[in-house]
């Protein structure tokens, strides 16, 4: 069955019902990595487009603060507001930084997979100590690792090696004026921060794919497996072949049923039998039921057992059966060799029984070689 793990090669690529099954349960390709990265740019967007605004709005927010009224710290609500609006105003003054930092957080995730809430659900699986020390020692756990310190080697000797270069730009920082002082000092970090999440991102890079590939491998599945999700979904063969005979047996004993509404059986002796039924109101006669070897006796017997003409054709019985549906009017092809068969019958019903001694029923019915198989008895 799937997901279960019967010693079997995975060859297969998972089947769209089996990605959509891991989606339900939250499991999707992630790439921390990706976030990160992205969480990074957006800080550093931020801080170039929002920052110099933000330390404006800060600055005058600090002024504010220290000119408080002495009279107003001593009132019932002086310094609850006093301590309480500041907070607020810099919440505001930060929002659209965070608002920024909050759309971040959504892209990484609907770059790779989409946001799903499975994994949301509580289990007490998840807190199997011995489910998460598989967990730690499982091959993903060690990539991981070995991930990780790759990363902080290589951020390391980055951030080493750019602040050997931008040495002589903090040394001079103490001998320039404040402000001049700060917006170089920003510049500088602002430029080894970006170089860093430049780096980064080429960890990133090579992480996506990767994710993808992992993930993928991992919902593989063995032929059995998706030999048995191809059976549940379009139904077993056997339980499908039971229904259709049901179904066939159903609509034959319906159709036996509407045989003693019949005008006349057309039969070829040897297998087939056809029952016809024509009324004024009808544009060509109908066949009410067919059948073939044992269906055609049966027939033959409620016939008998009904008194209904039977009439032998072998050619136009196969016609009949061959090129005609139960319910349906016979083809055009063939109404005259009908018409002189139901005209016969006509005739049986309405003479008396010494003047059906001397009616003569029509032989060697006509049937276009195109509706007629002499191949088949």
């Amino acid at each position: 069955m799937a997901g279960e793990d019967t010693g079997a090669e995975r060859t297969e690529d998972a089947t769209p019902k089996r990605i959509q099954d891991a989606r339900k349960k939250g499991d999707v390709a992630r790439s921390k990595e990706l976030n990160t990265v992205l969480m990074l740019l957006a800080s550093l967007v931020g801080f170039a487009l929002l920052g110099s605004t933000g330390v404006n709005a800060y600055k005058q927010l600090a002024r504010n603060q220290w000119r408080i009224e002495r009279e107003y710290i001593f009132t019932d609500t002086g310094l609850l507001n006093s301590l309480l609006v500041p907070f607020v105003d810099a919440i505001w003054i930060a929002m659209p930084f965070l608002a920024l930092m909050f759309v971040a957080v959504f892209i990484g995730p609907m770059v790779m997979g989409g946001w799903v809430f499975g994994s949301l659900k509580f289990s007490l699986k998840k807190l199997d100590p011995f489910a998460g020390m598989k967990r730690l020692m499982g091959v993903e756990s060690v990539a991981e690792l070995l991930k990780s310190i790759l990363k902080v080697v290589v951020l390391g000797f980055l951030a080493v090696f750019l602040f050997r270069i931008n040495v002589d730009n903090f040394l001079i920082l103490g001998s320039m004026p404040v402000t001049q002082a700060i917006n170089s000092m920003f510049v500088t970090m602002f430029v080894i921060m970006l170089s860093l999440v430049l780096s980064l991102s080429i960890v990133a890079v090579v992480d996506v794919p990767y994710q993808q590939w992992s993930y993928a491998k991992k919902l593989r599945m063995t032929f059995q497996e998706v030999k048995e999700e191809q059976k549940e979904q379009n139904g077993n063969p056997e339980v499908k072949g039971k229904i259709r005979q049901m179904q066939r047996e159903q609509a034959n004993r319906k159709m036996l049923l509407d045989v003693p509404d019949a005008d006349v059986i057309v039969v070829n002796p040897t297998h087939y039998s056809v029952a016809l039924r024509y009324d004024d109101d009808l544009v060509a006669p109908v066949v009410v039921a067919k059948g073939v070897d044992h269906m055609a006796l049966k027939i033959r017997e409620i016939a008998k057992h009904n008194k209904i003409q039977v009439f032998s054709a072998p050619p136009l019985a196969r016609a009949l059966y061959r090129h005609s549906d139960v319910g349906e009017t016979i083809p055009s092809e063939l109404y005259l060799a009908v018409a002189q068969i139901l005209a016969y019958v006509l005739q049986v019903k309405e003479a008396s029984f010494s003047e059906r001694r001397q009616l003569v029923a029509p032989r060697n019915i006509a049937v276009p070689k195109t509706l007629d198989d002499p191949d088949v008895d």
